[in-house]
This record gives C-alpha cells, structure tokens and sequence, in this order.
C-alpha cells in the first residue's frame, strides 16, 4: 500500500493512505539518505510503501520510501554531527517572522533561506504582527521587503488580529505542498488557526519574562486545507547552524552572489579578500545588500570554525 507521511513522532509515523485511511506505522530496519547522519530518517511528506502487521489492522510497517523531488533539512539542535529532516516533496515554504514579540534578527531569514535554496523551494517571507508595527518597522520592513523581493522571494505584512495579508498567505497556499516554519513567539499556530480556522492548533503567549517565544509545536505535521493543498506545521526554531556545509555551499546557496561568481577571477572565490571579485565589485557599487553580505560573511566563518575544530578535536 502507498501513503503520505502525515507525522513523525520519533519512532512512529502516522501515514494517510491512499484511500484516505490513516495507519500507525514504524520502520522496518534503518533507513538512510545519502550516507548522512539522521536523526529521523523519514519525514512528513514522504511518500512510502506500507505493509499492514498481521496482529494489527490499524498498524503497519514502512516497508520503502519513494524517491524524494527535495527536501528541507537542518543540523540537529541536540546532536551537532546529525542533520535533521523538517519535511520533503514541498512546492514553497512559508517563512513567519516578526519586526517585534520578538524582535525580528534579520540574519535568520537568511540562515533558513539557505535550508530550502540547495532544491531552489520557493519561500513565502511573512511578517506577521503587523498591527504592532511602529514608524521605524515599517520602514524597515519596506526595505526588507524590496531586498528580498529583488532576489526572486516573495514577502507579505500580516496580522491575525486585524487580518491584514490573510487572504493573500491563502491564495499563495491554495492547492500547494507548504512548509510552514518560523522561531519561536512569532505566532506561527495562530496565523495557521486564521488561514485554516478548522485546524485550532494550540498557541501560547510570549514569555513576558524573557521576551521570547514558547514552543507550541512538538512535532512536524501535515494538515490539509479546505481551498486545496496542506501545509506542514514544524517546532519552533530557536537557532540554525550549519556544522554539515562547507565554504563552497554558503557561496553558492547566496543567489545573488551565486549569480556573480561566474565573472570571479577564480572559480572556487568566496567573495572575500580575493583580487577580480565581481561580488565584491558590486557590493562597493551597490548592487549587493550591505547586510546580507555581512551576514554571508558570519556564515562562512562559522563554517570555517566548526572545521577546523572538526579536523583538530583529535589531535
């Protein structure tokens, strides 16, 4: 029997069948991808094969997983050498961030844009909250939103209070496979709740304590829409690092640079100190954002860290 993975919950997944059937399932034996190091193996939004256990009709074991068109994963907050699946066989990814309750860091768009650009996943930048925008947000949002929108993305202001962009998230969403991810407090369940008033996830308030956000979601979950199409609904993210990269997958993961790097003196050039730069040439005419290039550069060293403590944590 075919099915969808609807949910992961560690060590068993809920798979929706093809005649609209939900079965309880586990794997037979390990499974890997590509040699990498995973914490979960499987992810919402395979499609596998199932065999139903004999003792139990509503229990079944995944037998195979079909070949993946991308997928979307992330170094393992717990295990640093494992990766970790968000979802695969998505059409877009829904990006929910906010310029305040918390404050918005810009350099956490750009680490999750580096996620889903590897399959080219066409992101969708919220930022929800709206109604909470003061003078200086909205300038600020306007210029992120030209930035980003100039790079080929696609960013929308909304509130789930006054309803602000609503209805635009909802057509973007209609008939569409859509990650949906975002940290923690930025009122991801609650502006899910508003696009699919159906669904009622649970939502928390904003620790007035620490000013950050709770996680309300535990784990990834694939929720069909009404208008067509399904989202899937991931934990809270707190950070993102990139222990499993290499310099040459920051560089070509940037897409304006990625762009540029053909007219570079030299074919594996990070766009740093390099002479012949053509990245570097249209950062000093403006060309290049200023701070997305910074934060390009934080990533590289971050990167170049992290290996190099790799190639000595022996010695």
């Amino acid at each position: 029997m075919k099915g969808t993975v609807i949910k992961s919950t560690g060590s068993w997944y809920q798979v929706l069948l093809t005649g609209g059937s939900v079965i309880r399932c586990r794997l037979a034996g390990k499974m890997k991808l590509d040699d990498l190091k995973l914490t979960n193996p499987i992810a919402v939004g395979d499609v596998v094969q199932v065999e139903k256990e004999a003792h139990a009709e509503d229990q079944g074991i995944i037998k195979n997983i079909e070949p993946r068109k991308n997928y979307v994963l992330r170094q393992s907050p717990r295990k640093r050498h494992q990766l970790h699946f968000l979802a695969s066989n998505v059409d877009q990814a829904l990006l929910i961030v906010t310029m305040r309750e918390p404050n918005l860091k810009v350099g956490f768009i750009d680490r999750f844009l580096l996620m889903t650009e590897p399959y080219s996943i066409p992101v969708i930048i919220v930022f929800h909250k709206s109604d909470l925008f003061i003078s200086e947000d909205v300038i600020q949002f306007e210029e992120l939103r030209e930035l980003y929108c100039s790079l080929g993305y696609t960013v929308i202001a909304a509130s789930s209070i006054t309803g602000d962009g609503i209805d635009e998230v909802k057509k973007l969403l209609a008939n569409k496979v859509t990650l949906v991810a975002g940290q923690s407090g930025v009122g991801k369940s609650t502006l899910i709740n508003h696009i699919e008033p159906g669904l009622t996830l649970k939502t928390e308030e904003i620790s007035d304590f620490s000013g950050k956000g709770q996680h309300t979601t535990t784990f990834a979950e694939m929720h069909a829409l009404t208008g067509g199409g399904s989202l899937i609904d991931t934990p809270g993210i707190k950070t993102l690092a990139f222990s499993h990269l290499e310099v040459q997958d920051i560089a070509h993961n940037f897409r304006e640079m990625f762009a540029l790097s053909p007219q570079c003196r030299f074919a594996d050039c990070t766009h740093r100190n390099e002479p012949n730069c053509a990245v570097k040439k249209a950062l000093s005419e403006g060309f290049i954002n200023e701070g997305r290039y910074q934060n390009y550069l934080t990533l590289l060293e971050e990167v170049e860290d992290q290996n190099y403590w790799e190639r000595h944590s022996d010695v």
